[in-house]
């Protein structure tokens, strides 16, 4: 009698389970299980995570939040004036035809040809050494390779597959001759068919990969470079 009891009491709370996770709307979903295992909680991009229902995170406190910025505002970097300068607004703007090649939409935009003005900028303010080389390969191999190639020929998975075309070659003239600031100017704003990176990469790590990029040029770049960057700083 027990166990008949108990059978009945098992199956009548399967049924109540089972019918209410049904309803009458059509377009309900009906009752979750653990639905934190396969829909992922949605993140409050525009909640201060330093101050969180009246708790003070400070280690948050800092970090930035999916708002952009106010336009010409500087952002934090900390008290060393060469990083600092470093990373203040570039100074040079994007070409008033990017607006529609590139999207370049609310911006400043110059008349002027500011690439062609790039070739003056020479001087990587990054000091050289082995391990900016070291993560100037990473970045490369995530944001570069795909299209230029491991050996910077042009010759990516993304152009071997057939997917894409029209990928230079820096490792042959006259590319190989471009200025420091021209380098860095396409990979910021974009050029050709390639699109701005400065919204995946900051200024320090662009000049690192103009650091990598000319590693691959130029064999003897860390012997020549730290040597200059010694000769320049005396």
């Amino acid at each position: 009698m027990k166990k008949s009891l108990i059978t009945w009491i098992g199956a009548l709370s399967s049924a109540a389970v089972l019918m209410s996770s049904c309803a009458s709307d059509p377009d309900s979903p009906g009752l979750e299980y653990m639905p934190d295992m396969y829909r992922s909680p949605a993140i409050e991009a525009y909640v201060d995570y330093g101050e969180v229902r009246a708790r003070i995170d400070e280690t948050k406190k800092v970090k930035l939040t999916a708002m952009t910025p106010p336009q010409f505002s500087v952002p934090y970097y900390g008290k060393d004036s060469a990083l600092v300068d470093m990373m203040l607004p570039y100074r040079r703007l994007p070409n008033q035809l990017m607006k529609s090649t590139h999207g370049f939409y609310g911006e400043r935009l110059s008349a002027a040809d500011e690439y062609t003005l790039a070739s003056a900028d020479i001087k990587n303010p990054v000091m050289l050494n082995e391990k900016v080389l070291e993560d100037g390969k990473k970045l490369y191999a995530s944001m570069c390779q795909h299209c230029h190639g491991e050996k910077g020929d042009g010759n990516g998975p993304m152009v071997t597959s057939g997917a894409y075309s029209g990928v230079p070659n820096y490792m042959e003239e006259p590319r190989m001759k471009l200025s420091n600031g021209q380098m860095f100017y396409s990979i910021y704003y974009g050029k050709g068919m390639m699109g701005a990176h400065r919204s995946l990469l900051n200024k320090k790590e662009i000049w690192t990969l103009v650091h990598y990029v000319r590693s691959m040029q130029y064999k003897d770049y860390l012997t020549a470079g730290m040597v200059s960057d010694t000769t320049q700083k005396k």
